[in-house]
């Protein structure tokens, strides 16, 4: 087996944690060491899949958790107890829809990139961590290091911490710190960089087109510095780099195009030896289009061990997937020294996360305690509050109040969030409501005559989103009819336009007069935004992407 340096960084394991890892690796034998190399989502009532998850005796699990406080504590307790081996408790801990459903809601990266103060993401990062440590999650597969740099990228989108590398790198060193000093590993993502490609690689093997130098001083910039700061992951994606594969090899021909997650180059020689990254890499999710583009599952499986990652992400045959490991093993596409090297580094991360040790389970009350802390509500509170960011007013439509904007006309296409099972209804008219407006919701087919509204109000809450080729405003689905898709009522109406996600709705409506991003759809995000237009706070966000497209035409 290859030498780990187990008391380098990031491990920095002292020498009762490397003698965990050498002893639980010998006593491990090879079918139960090939389970370790898988991290298996489970979701639903813990009673559907607890069984079985015990009985293949995985690594660990990404849990997609319920808003049942008790039935999650529980089942962390019953995995803790029913494993021999500690397991990795991960999600993706991304703030505003992808957060714990029982946790206090906080911004998205995209947000916090535009209140744009380290120490409010730190403390956000905390929260989270702390809430996280609470129900016994010890992974988070976050900070997301992407560049908005293509803006029709739905996949990034409000995940990154925006477009400049400078930002990027300040917030997601803060987010790293904070996970990493409350119990929970950090990753980063999505190696060896995305959002230079317009497309999703939940459906398609994305391509970072940029030239090596270009890349190193912005993705191995990023890269490097979490690296330089202790991360303990790397999430390796669905995502080619051919201008690297073709400095090695000119001839590359279509390998210039595998995938990071099946890619040794990427993986072994730009990460590992280039860069010294010494902890675990993990694939991203194995199901995902970007891997099976490439070739059939039997064949890519193994070669997300043999190229380097330590860990397999999701699987929906986990047995199934096992043998693949145990044909590859046989047959030598797959090496016992590589599979020893991965449970190694998988160990590693248990021991420093101190699971290695005996730990008190979750606690019911405790998590209680912690996920009420009236002081994490109060920070989040402030922070969300500096989100809200006003791209545009060239009309001076703000502020608004009851006496000049009372009847109101809202066309929203609701809120649609990641793995939710259908739109989610705005909360802003029933609080403009409050306020004194009278709000009427556009119904397809509704006849709008200008005598009958003081201002037209936009509301579209597309964060982002998995599996969505692209993001744009659909005006046929917003108004229902072809020629209401064609009219435009900001020539005879006030007119406001509020992105509660996807922050580049300019592209598609460059003449609306008064525009605004806030980045998120969480009821907090909301109330933050109805607070600013009434004029009682200020838009104090700061644009951390182009809100304008590269378009001249939409500043005006």
């Amino acid at each position: 087996m290859a030498h780990i340096d187990l008391a380098a960084a990031p491990f920095n394991l002292d020498d009762d944690a490397m003698a965990w890892v050498s002893t639980t690796l010998a006593g491990l034998g090879p079918r139960d060491k090939l389970a370790q190399l898988f991290v298996l989502m489970v979701r639903g009532a813990p009673e559907t899949f607890l069984d079985t998850v015990l009985r293949f005796k995985p690594g660990g699990i990404t849990r997609l958790f319920t808003p049942d406080l008790e039935s999650e504590i529980g089942l962390a307790r019953d995995l803790i107890s029913g494993s021999a081996i500690p397991p990795l408790v991960s999600a993706d801990l991304e703030g505003s829809r992808m957060s714990l459903p029982f946790g206090t809601a906080v911004p998205n990266p995209l947000g916090l990139a535009a209140a744009d103060d380290v120490a409010a993401t730190e403390a956000i990062a905390t929260i989270m961590a702390r809430e996280a440590h609470a129900v016994g999650l010890n992974w988070s597969f976050t900070p997301v290091v992407d560049i908005n740099a293509a803006f029709k990228s739905a996949i990034v989108g409000t995940r990154s911490y925006g477009s400049d590398v400078d930002r990027i790198e300040r917030h997601a060193l803060a987010q790293i710190a904070a996970f990493q000093a409350n119990g929970v590993a950090a990753t980063v993502k999505h190696w060896p960089g995305e959002g230079f490609d317009d497309r999703d690689q939940h459906l398609v093997t994305t391509v970072n087109p940029l030239g090596f130098a270009e890349w190193d001083a912005k993705f191995g910039r990023l890269y490097r510095a979490a690296i330089e700061a202790g991360v303990l992951a790397v999430m390796a994606g669905h995502i080619a780099f051919p201008a690297f594969v073709r400095e090695l090899d000119p001839d590359a021909g279509g390998e210039a195009f595998r995938p990071a997650s099946i890619s040794a180059v990427l993986n072994q020689t730009l990460l590992r030896q280039r860069l010294g990254f010494n902890g675990l890499i993990v694939s991203d999710a194995t199901a995902m289009a970007g891997l099976g583009d490439w070739g059939p599952r039997d064949v890519t499986l193994p070669e997300v061990v043999s190229s380097g990652c330590d860990v397999i992400l999701f699987s929906d045959d986990p047995d199934a997937d096992l043998m693949r490991l145990v044909s590859a093993i046989a047959d030598g596409r797959l090496t016992q020294e590589r599979v020893d090297e991965a449970v190694t580094r998988i160990l590693a991360l248990k021991a420093k996360l101190g699971l290695h040790k005996a730990q008190l389970p979750p606690e019911l009350e405790t998590a209680r305690a912690v996920l009420g802390d009236p002081g994490s509500a109060i920070t989040a509170h402030s922070v969300t509050s500096r989100v809200p960011t006003l791209v545009k007013d060239t009309q001076n439509l703000l502020p608004l109040s009851p006496a000049r904007h009372r009847r109101v006309l809202v066309f929203s296409g609701d809120i649609v969030m990641p793995l939710a099972p259908g739109p989610v209804a705005f909360s802003v008219p029933e609080r403009l409501e409050r306020e004194g407006f009278a709000v009427t919701l556009y119904t397809p087919g509704m006849s709008v005559n200008p005598r009958d509204f003081d201002l037209v109000l936009y509301l579209f809450g597309d964060e982002t989103l998995l599996t969505r080729s692209s993001i744009f405003l659909d005006w046929m689905k917003l108004t229902g009819g072809l020629f209401g898709a064609m009219h435009r009522y900001w020539h005879d109406i006030p007119t406001l336009m509020i992105s509660f996600g996807y922050p580049y709705y300019l592209y598609d409506a460059p003449r609306v007069k008064t525009y605004i991003n806030a980045y998120g759809t969480a009821e907090p995000l909301q109330e933050a935004v109805v607070e600013a237009l009434l004029g009682r706070t200020q838009f104090a966000g700061n644009s951390p992407v182009d809100a304008f497209c590269g378009s001249e035409q939409a500043r005006y």
